[in-house]
């Protein structure tokens, strides 16, 4: 069992390590500041194929696995990037492997090629403001009318929806007491986000102000029936193809989030002279970071086993949770060790280790709560009752 990196996905850390080198802090603190899509950063991982790092060859894309993705991720993270950068690039790594395993040759072709080259930027709606994580309750409709249907409702905590010219989203197209299972009865699209129809409202937070997250006003969009992905009715099957990569990314740059922060914080901690001696000769310091080295590195083993596993078809769920709960609690511990490492000087944006840490809560809140994956874990591998 070798748990190094083969030489083609070390290629592949170092190819997009180069990229992210050309934006050094001061883009980032700039972006932080000022707010504004990476569009430089998206543009410059397009112009070199990253983009379609998972998308088939026969789609202009490179044909690697979710490994791959993930360790192109962490390292867009890891560079100083954070979420701001790696979520710039997220939904176009992930977002449309329904369209890939779901769509008809037709769809690919006309679908993927334009993302993989940089050319259109697409976004995920599928949360909404009442049902949260369940999704089985949605309540945007989708009604079929001849060769097209007619989209209404809302959706929340959408990102990119500024820029973004495509949508990938699930909408009620069998009423609820229609359906035999809330399961069924949600189909899946692909589709413009014609601003006519859409209205994207901003929502102002906390951090990661280079990536808008909004909410959705969507009143009579109509999309042709062959922007549908796959059969009517079978949509939530669909998505589920999608959460578990995008629990293994989300974990991946979490970790390249703590990583960067801990070397910051290790960094400082050896420069820093108080009482004649480096703070980092002093236990109450050396120790905190250490144990920070260590839990990012559980995690990431554990973020590399789902993503294998993920990768030869075999059964990840666990895993992929798991990873993201251990990448996401690790990130934001080393984030939070590295403020303190700085004392007050953690507290100034201009040693960016506050940014992190504000950054760092974003992997522990979404896509999904820490608290309901250890609700699954306790359920599916454990045995216990369902309690929720």
């Amino acid at each position: 069992m070798n748990f190094d990196l083969s030489p083609d996905q070390q290629a592949v850390c170092d190819g997009v390590a180069r990229i992210c080198s050309q934006f050094d802090d001061a883009y980032w603190l700039e972006k932080d500041k000022e707010g504004g899509f990476p569009f430089e950063l998206h543009r410059a991982l397009a112009d070199a194929g990253w983009l379609g790092i998972c998308i088939p060859e026969a789609y202009g894309g490179s044909g690697l696995g979710i490994t791959e993705a993930a360790l192109m991720m962490q390292t867009i993270s890891a560079s100083g990037a954070g979420m701001s950068g790696a979520s710039a690039v997220h939904m176009n790594i992930f977002g449309l492997q329904p369209v890939v395993i779901f769509g008809s040759d037709e769809q690919k072709k006309r679908m993927l090629p334009p993302l993989v080259a940089g050319q259109e930027k697409a976004c995920f709606a599928v949360t909404e403001p009442d049902a949260g994580l369940n999704t089985t309750r949605l309540k945007t409709q989708a009604l079929r009318e001849g060769d097209h249907y007619v989209l209404s409702g809302s959706k929340v905590f959408i990102s990119t929806a500024q820029v973004a010219e495509k949508m990938l989203i699930l909408a009620r197209t069998t009423p609820l007491d229609k359906v035999k299972k809330p399961t069924e009865g949600l189909s899946l699209f692909y589709t413009d986000i014609d601003r006519r129809f859409v209205e994207a409202r901003v929502i102002d937070k906390m951090g990661r102000k280079a990536v808008d997250t909004n909410q959705l006003f969507i009143d009579g969009l109509k999309v042709p029936v062959e922007d549908r992905i796959g059969e009517e009715g079978q949509g939530f099957h669909y998505i589920l193809h999608g959460m578990n990569p995008e629990r293994i990314l989300i974990a991946s740059e979490a970790i390249g989030l703590g990583k960067v922060a801990l070397q910051r914080a290790a960094q400082y901690a050896g420069e820093r002279v108080v009482f004649d001696r480096p703070i980092g000769k002093n236990q109450a310091i050396q120790h905190p970071l250490a144990e920070c080295w260590m839990n990012l590195e559980a995690a990431n083993l554990m973020m590399l086993k789902a993503a294998d596993r993920f990768d030869r078809g075999l059964p990840c769920g666990a895993e992929a949770n798991s990873a993201k709960y251990l990448g996401a609690e690790a990130g934001y511990q080393a984030c939070l060790q590295a403020v303190m490492t700085h004392g007050g000087y953690g507290y100034a944006k201009e040693y960016h280790v506050e940014r992190y840490l504000r950054e760092s809560l974003i992997p522990r809140i979404a896509p999904i709560s820490p608290q309901l994956i250890l609700c699954f874990i306790a359920e599916k591998v454990l045995g216990l009752p369902k309690s929720y």
